[in-house]
């Protein structure tokens, strides 16, 4: 199991910078190995950096194959949408097509959702087990929380499903998809990119005091595990 390799920068835009020379390097040995790059996304933050970072990468474009590491249930032009915020941000910035993301069908309740979302996941894995990406970009909330994996919830102890749903979020949108633990952890690269200092309690409780949160539970089997931070977000390791 994976110790956490920890890298801190001066700033966010540092982090920007080394987050996506580490998504260059990865999609470079995946395209080489498998001629594709599967990549698990998550929103928030991510965003943001993968917007303003991305274009400078070398990389083939048509090669990746996006995913979500968790979906709201909600119409693809919503603010919650984190496949639409993608969209409105990043595709105007990279040639990547709307056909490369695998998306849930947002007409489904989470159940059916989720039920879905694994049948068109195991399209790119059809012979796996477990499905293996070879990157999954997380994020982390300030509970700790990461996908829609949320504390003391009992989808932390889901170990049969690749998606499971979610319908009471303590995060609106309550209704939402999310990949489970067992497929996070059979990661190939697992990716934390943190800023600001609003962050840096739980980061400390994360990665010094390894209080058992849902985002402490990331650790890759045979994978690696990077968590890149500004000084702000690192200031009480």
């Amino acid at each position: 199991m994976s110790e956490p390799i920890i890298n801190i920068y001066n700033s966010e835009n540092d982090v920007i910078l080394h987050l996506c020379k580490l998504i260059e390097e990865i999609a470079q040995l995946s395209i080489k190995n498998s001629q594709t790059f599967k990549i698990g996304l998550s929103g928030g933050s991510l965003i943001t950096f993968l917007s303003k970072g991305l274009k400078n990468i070398d990389t083939d474009w048509s090669k990746w194959i996006l995913f979500f590491c968790d979906e709201r249930i909600v119409p693809s032009d919503n603010p919650d949408s984190t496949f639409g915020t993608y969209k409105a941000n990043l595709l105007d910035k990279v040639p990547l097509k709307e056909s490369q993301f695998v998306c849930i069908d947002e007409n489904l309740n989470a159940e059916e959702a989720a039920k879905d979302y694994t049948s068109k996941i195991k399209k790119y894995f059809p012979d796996s087990s477990l499905p293996r990406f070879d990157l999954l970009l997380l994020g982390m909330g300030p509970d700790g929380h990461t996908a829609s994996l949320f504390p003391d919830h009992p989808l932390l102890k889901e170990i049969n499903c690749w998606v499971a749903p979610i319908t009471d979020s303590p995060k609106p949108p309550p209704s939402r998809v999310t990949l489970t633990f067992p497929v996070i952890n059979n990661a190939a690269n697992c990716i934390f990119a943190v800023c600001g200092e609003g962050k840096a309690k739980v980061v400390k409780q994360i990665l010094k005091e390894k209080i058992n949160l849902p985002a402490t539970l990331v650790r890759p089997v045979e994978g690696a595990l990077y968590w890149l931070l500004d000084k702000g977000a690192a200031s009480q390791l």
